[in-house]
C-alpha cells in the first residue's frame, strides 16, 4: 500500500534520509550533510525542518521558521483553489448562426441548467451556408 502524499509542513525529528542535501531560512544551501547534523542545525536556530523534493538523491530539506512554514501552506491552499477540480465537466454546444428562435430559446435553457449544475460549457456559432 502506497504512502499517501504528506501535507507540507515541518517533518519533525523522523527524517527516514540519511544524507540530505540542506537549504537554510534564506534559501542558500548549504550542501549535503547527515541527518543528526541537520538536526543539530534545526535545534541550534530554533527553525523546522520541511521535506521539498524527495525524487532527487538525496532529498531536499528546507529549514524554515513557523512563519515561513504557514505562509507556504497558505499558497498552496490558493493555488490548488485556482487549479481546475478533476470532477468538473464541460459541455460544449455548437450551433448554425441560422437558427430558428424556437431551437435557439430551446439551447439557452439546456445551457442555464449546465451552469446551475456548476458545468463549464463551450459554446461554438457556425455561421449558416
Amino acid at each position: 500500500q502506497p504512502k499517501r502524499k504528506a501535507a507540507f509542513g515541518s517533518v519533525g525529528r523522523r527524517i527516514p534520509h540519511r544524507v540530505l542535501h540542506v537549504i537554510n531560512q534564506d534559501g542558500e544551501s548549504l550542501g549535503h550533510m547527515h541527518r543528526a547534523e541537520a538536526l543539530r542545525l534545526m535545534d541550534q536556530h530554533g527553525l523546522k525542518l520541511v521535506l521539498l523534493r524527495e525524487n532527487v538523491e538525496p532529498p531536499v530539506y528546507r529549514l524554515m521558521t513557523g512563519q515561513q512554514i504557514h505562509e507556504e501552506q497558505l499558497k498552496r491552499a490558493e493555488k490548488k483553489k485556482l487549479s481546475p477540480k478533476p470532477g468538473t465537466c464541460t459541455k460544449e454546444l455548437s450551433f448554425s448562426s441560422a437558427i430558428a428562435k424556437n431551437d435557439l430559446e430551446t439551447k439557452t435553457k439546456q445551457i442555464a441548467l449546465w451552469i446551475e449544475k456548476k458545468h463549464h460549457v463551450k459554446v461554438t456559432i457556425r455561421q449558416a451556408k
